[in-house]
């Protein structure tokens, strides 16, 4: 896995506003007005946000006549979840060691 990929990533959620573009893109395309409009955000500043988002790789975008239209990548919000996956499948095994060792020990050490 590209650890820049990963990084770019995690510093483009690093922001609530930028999470609540992405939590608003979950349920499909969106104008950057659209996305601006509950943040309360001037369309400047959402379009710095959906850059960072761009650049990091979450979000995709395609300009449809006079509108910009933003939509999530799949792809990226994959390679999110396996590294996730990959975090919680080493502790789980660590739990499960420490279960184990804890089976181990006598219950009435004096």
């Amino acid at each position: 896995m590209e650890t820049g990929a990963l990084d770019r990533i995690f510093a483009a959620l690093a922001d609530p506003a930028r999470r609540g573009m992405i939590e608003r893109l979950s349920r499909g395309q969106a104008t950057v007005k659209e996305l601006a409009q509950p943040a309360g955000m001037r369309l400047p500043s959402a379009l710095k946000h959906l850059r960072v988002l761009e650049e990091g790789g979450l979000v995709a975008s395609r300009k449809v006549g006079r509108s910009r239209t933003f939509a999530i990548r799949p792809e990226a919000l994959a390679l999110l979840d396996d590294w996730l996956s990959r975090r919680k499948a080493a502790h789980h095994a660590a739990f499960s060691r420490l279960a184990d060792a804890m089976q181990r020990i006598p219950e009435d050490i004096t």
